[in-house]
């Protein structure tokens, strides 16, 4: 419990240089023209992408499972599961996607997360929002998967929490970045295979204290970046609902689809 508190602490000077950073990026604008979010090529708006990477861009539309948003070939009807929902059904109640995971929405994803270009969240969460507006009306909050303090403390700002900031504005609900923590370091995924990724965030996440009657009967929206296997939207989702939340739904911008990569 200690950690967690020392985590909510924490995590104020990554809010103050999450804060900092719009104004940094405003005054860098005025130097360099807006880059697409895919390749870089100049265009029009901060955080945008090019008429070519919109075009290369997969995305995820109907028809698609309903619990997982795994793309299906022929409409196969209204509220139709894919074969890995009905074996194992996840704890949450619904995911949605904006685009396949391949090449291009990678190098997008990369590029928020571990090179800073934290203005790419502001088009992404855009997206997002766009996919998730089928929840509106059913949502009462949005909470980002958190990064441990320690990942937090390295990486400065939460690329998730950046994007569930968007999405919570974009919806008109609180974002509510602070509710659920990683109350333990966790091993990269990257690499890890669907097993080995469920043990890794095995117990890794908890409400903070004090947020159980926050959570409580209320209907979440987890927000994430990328959907691999699912072990860490299932742990974060089942440490929600153990805190009481009537149901949790998950809007990522990229998921993971075998055999189509």
């Amino acid at each position: 419990m200690a950690e967690e508190s020392v985590s909510v602490q924490e995590s104020a000077p990554a809010r103050l240089v999450a804060g900092v950073r719009p104004l940094l990026r405003k005054a860098i604008d005025l130097v360099l023209p807006p880059a697409c979010i895919g390749c870089s090529a100049p265009v029009a708006e901060t955080g945008a992408l090019c008429s070519m990477c919109w075009s290369a861009l997969r995305l995820i539309e109907r028809p698609f499972c309903a619990r997982l948003a795994i793309p299906f070939a022929y409409d196969i009807g209204e509220g139709a599961l894919s074969a890995e929902a009905i074996a194992d059904p996840p704890p949450f109640g619904r995911l949605r996607a904006v685009a396949l995971y391949d090449g291009l929405s990678g190098r997008i994803v990369q590029g928020l997360k571990y090179h800073d270009r934290t203005e790419i969240a502001k088009g992404v969460g855009a997206m997002m929002a766009r996919v998730a507006a089928e929840f509106a009306g059913e949502v009462d909050m949005v909470v980002p998967v958190p990064l441990h303090r320690r990942r937090l403390w390295q990486r400065r700002f939460n690329q998730s929490a950046l994007l569930a900031a968007v999405v919570a504005a974009r919806l008109g609900v609180p974002c509510e970045p602070e509710k659920l923590l990683r109350i333990r370091p966790t091993r990269r995924q990257v690499g890890l295979k669907a097993p080995a990724r469920a043990a890794n965030v095995a117990g890794a996440f908890a409400p903070a204290p004090g947020a159980r009657s926050a959570i409580a009967g209320r209907r979440v929206l987890l927000v994430d970046d990328v959907y691999t296997t699912g072990a860490t939207a299932k742990a974060a989702t089942r440490a929600l609902l153990r805190a009481g939340a009537a149901s949790v739904d998950v809007v990522v911008f990229a998921r993971v689809v075998d055999g189509m990569e």
